[in-house]
């Protein structure tokens, strides 16, 4: 990971941030750290921090913490303190409607990459997703990276 690049990051990447065991764990608390820093500049949009907050709160409940909702709503929080949020704009998401037929993925990760693009940076995602798999000729013309590069 270039500490020069800029990054607009998925779901799983932040998430990967409250997962101790997740794959691609310390990658990923590396580039926050040198975020914070301001070495890395990193993105995020407001999907992204929606499905944030309901997946850390399943996260955080399922541990059997009594604040998970709080706990998920901070990380959020802190993920827009870190990451600055990207307003979407027309053309990302008529982009984003154009990458959900070709590509067949979330929508959440459609408007990651449409971002992405837009801005001229890279995506930044955890790993290849399955639905990524038989979609992958097409995945890699796009600007996106994977912290954990296994298919």
């Amino acid at each position: 990971m270039k500490s020069s690049k800029s990054y607009v990051i998925e779901t799983s990447v932040a998430l990967a941030y409250i997962v101790e065991n997740a794959p691609g764990r310390d990658k990923v608390v590396e580039i926050f750290n040198i975020a914070k820093k301001g070495k890395v500049k990193l993105y995020t949009v407001y999907p992204v921090l929606s499905e944030l907050l309901y997946v850390a709160s399943k996260i955080y409940s399922a541990t059997g913490l009594a604040e998970h909702n709080k706990m998920a709503l901070d990380l959020v929080l802190w993920i827009k303190n870190v990451a600055e949020v990207v307003e979407i704009t027309l053309n990302i998401a008529l982009r984003t409607g154009e990458l959900k037929k070709l590509l067949g993925i979330a929508l959440t990760d459609c408007y990651v990459i449409a971002t992405a693009e837009a801005l001229s940076v890279t995506a930044l995602f955890l790993k290849i997703k399955e639905e990524m798999k038989k979609r992958i000729h097409l995945i890699e013309k796009l600007p996106i990276e994977f912290i954990v590069k296994t298919l």
